[in-house]
């Protein structure tokens, strides 16, 4: 299979020299900059609110934009890197995004901030794959590219969690401005480091680039995402709004699928979904996102409103989560040879569950420790799930490929996350709304107007005053709560279903059998002759690529001393 690094590059960081773990470093200080900008500009939305006035359309596409803008163009971007070089793709994100940051801060309207948000999408969109499939190159050994992607989780764990402590932080000592500020020194340094260290990789260039493929990718996920988050903040589903960029977003993904699988040269080698890791590994990453994220959004509202916290407390409240997910990202490695994929994504899943479950003993009053114990457990689980089946997924495609694969992934991860705040946030509101009925003193208008949201039924009871008043806030509190533990019960039903899904995931760890020569020694536990196992190097596999269950790289070998397969199968153990 061909080498995926570009003549004349810089062999040390390219073939996995001494220079890859700083490439890693400037790679994951990228991931961290988009990650932070995604939940950064949450705290600041009331100062912004009050400085531009924007009206309640444009607030919704101040926040949206960013997310939105970014999980179109992941696939068009991630792919076209794979054409004209990955490099080149992240340092013109890099150049993007920063000018975008420089233009948000400044904006003197809403209709200027928009424009920023989107171009900071786009910026973001360029970033996010390159990262992923630039490691996918920098790392051939399985074995280390398992630690660079677990401390790469880890660091986009870091960005989103510490984003509302961020800015909360800069909000209440300067501006609304200043959390996109913070992205233009940080993006002057990196930008010229990358063009110093970054080794260019691309994939074939066969055929020319399909743009109205990539353009209705883009569009496609565009109507999707933006369909499901309309349903996700009340919108009837069968509401023209929602209902019809669903369904143009679908009806132009399926004839994406189409047509890629009938043109010789296409974007995304749909054969990677006979791959059974690849696909399940998919699928992890979407019941994952979809179990958790709406989750989090609750659990932020369950700080701040039922327990009293302020938004920077809230913040500190949820640094467990943070360091528990690190702690995860930092030992995947190890974890995931010890046990293999299948056994860290299933009890991943296992391990989430059991903490959303924990948290179902929340109540109306503060239990820091309980908290504190399932938000560590919950950090760990997800972030052991997720570390295996990013890696899985990145593992079983070509090299060549990596720049659609890690398209792929994100796009997953971002539809996993819209998909979670509709679905979860629809079951809170049907758990929570049927309380705020009958509430004795309270008019049957303020009792709807309260069902909308536990902030809405808080200002309310204000309005009311009186026992009317008192009444309609301990009722919202405590339907508030209830919904919450209906939620969690939801959310761990959809994590267990994960749990039975990874067992379709390779049950043992596996590594190529070709590998650079300063990796010859990588794989310490495989056997010293490795035609014995596997056959000749770089024998054939059968299948379009290399058999459902064939590596990214000629024959694969189990990491553990097991009875090997006739020679020249070419098929891994599961």
């Amino acid at each position: 299979m061909a080498r995926t690094i570009t003549a004349g590059t810089r062999p040390r960081a390219a073939g996995g020299g001494t220079n890859r773990w700083v490439v890693l470093v400037v790679l994951c200080v990228s991931l961290l900059l988009v990650a932070l900008d995604a939940t950064v500009l949450h705290v600041a939305v009331p100062s912004l609110t009050a400085d531009l006035r924007p009206s309640s359309t444009q607030l919704l596409w101040v926040v949206d934009a960013y997310p939105l803008v970014c999980a179109a163009l992941l696939i068009l971007f991630g792919t076209l890197g794979d054409r004209i070089g990955r490099r080149r793709v992240l340092l013109l994100g890099y150049g993007l995004f920063g000018a975008a940051s420089a233009l948000a801060a400044l904006a003197t309207g809403p209709e200027v901030l928009i424009a920023a948000r989107v171009l900071l999408g786009v910026g973001g969109a360029m970033i996010m794959p390159a990262t992923l499939s630039i490691l996918r190159a920098v790392f051939p050994d399985r074995r280390e590219r398992a630690t660079a992607i677990g401390i790469w989780t880890a660091v986009a764990a870091v960005g989103a969690a510490t984003g509302p402590v961020l800015g909360g932080f800069l909000v209440e000592h300067f501006w609304w401005g200043s959390v996109f500020l913070i992205n233009i020194p940080l993006m002057a340094v990196i930008l010229p480091l990358g063009r110093l260290l970054l080794p260019e990789s691309r994939g074939r260039a066969d055929g020319p680039w399909d743009v109205l493929g990539a353009l209705m990718a883009a569009v496609g996920v565009l109507g999707v995402v933006l369909g499901v988050k309309r349903a996700g903040v009340g919108e009837a589903l069968l509401a023209p709004a929602t209902l019809a960029p669903l369904l143009l977003g679908a009806a132009l993904l399926m004839l994406f699928v189409r047509r890629q699988k009938r043109r010789p040269h296409p974007l995304i080698d749909m054969r990677l979904f006979r791959r059974p890791a690849f696909t399940t590994s998919v699928g992890c990453v979407v019941l994952a996102m979809l179990a958790l994220v709406g989750l989090q959004l609750i659990a932020v509202q369950y700080l701040q409103l039922v327990l009293g916290l302020s938004p920077l407390e809230t913040g500190l409240r949820l640094l467990p989560l943070t360091f528990a997910a690190m702690a995860a990202g930092a030992t995947g490695s190890s974890t995931l040879h010890r046990i293999g994929p299948r056994r860290m994504v299933g009890w991943g899943f296992v391990l989430t569950a059991s903490a959303v479950l924990l948290l179902v003993l929340m109540g109306q009053h503060d239990r820091p420790v309980l908290l504190t114990v399932g938000f560590v457990l919950l950090g760990f689980g997800l972030q052991t799930t997720l570390f295996g089946a990013y890696e899985s997924m990145l593992s079983e495609a070509p090299p060549e490929s990596a720049g659609g694969a890690a398209a792929i992934g994100e796009t997953s991860y971002q539809l996993g996350a819209g998909m979670g705040i509709a679905l979860l946030g629809s079951v809170m509101n049907a758990a929570y709304a049927p309380g705020l009925h009958d509430v004795p003193g309270v008019p049957a208008a303020a009792s709807e107007a309260a069902a909308n949201s536990l902030g809405e039924a808080y200002r309310v009871a204000d309005q009311l005053g009186g026992a009317a008043g008192a009444a309609l806030h301990d009722a919202a509190r405590h339907s508030f709560v209830t919904g919450l533990h209906v939620t969690l019960v939801v959310s761990a039903g959809l994590l267990l279903a994960g749990a039975l899904m990874a067992l379709r995931l390779p049950r043992v760890m596996e590594c190529p059998a070709e590998l650079p020569d300063d990796h010859a020694d990588a794989c310490a536990d495989e056997p010293k002759d490795a035609e014995a196992v596997a056959g000749p190097v770089g024998e054939p596999d059968a299948g379009p690529l290399g058999g459902q269950d064939a590596g990214p790289v000629g024959a694969r070998l189990p990491h553990r001393r097991e009875p090997a397969e006739p020679a020249g199968s070419g098929r891994a153990a599961h």
